[in-house]
């Protein structure tokens, strides 16, 4: 597992190839990581399923009842069939474009 920290984001990058350990180790870390936006860097897997994406709705709910974003990148999958608790995007730019504006939402009160 690689963490990354920029600014007030953590990216975190799965080094095993292991979608079911990968989630267990960011769930047992989640403390350390609990202040900060988070980004699950999901890029180096190809064959990922909607079940194993939502196997992160758990940690993305609570983290986000914490005020803080949550969002998977994943590519080469289809984003309509991912539920609406969860925010996935394709790319690591659109993930830091979208915790900025929901940063920018919080400020304003939405």
């Amino acid at each position: 597992m690689k963490v990354d920290q920029k600014g007030h984001t953590i990216t975190i990058k799965d080094t095993q190839g292991d979608i079911t350990s990968f989630l267990m180790k960011v769930t047992h870390q989640y403390k350390t990581f609990e202040k900060h936006n988070i980004i699950i860097d999901l890029l180096s897997y190809n064959d990922l399923t909607l079940i194993d994406v939502k196997t992160f709705m758990p940690l993305s709910k609570l983290h986000k009842k914490a005020k803080k974003s949550f969002v998977i990148v994943i590519s080469d999958f289809d984003f309509n069939a991912i539920p609406e608790a969860l925010t996935a995007v394709p790319s690591l730019l659109e993930a830091h474009d979208i915790i900025e504006m929901e940063e920018i939402e919080r400020d304003l009160g939405f």
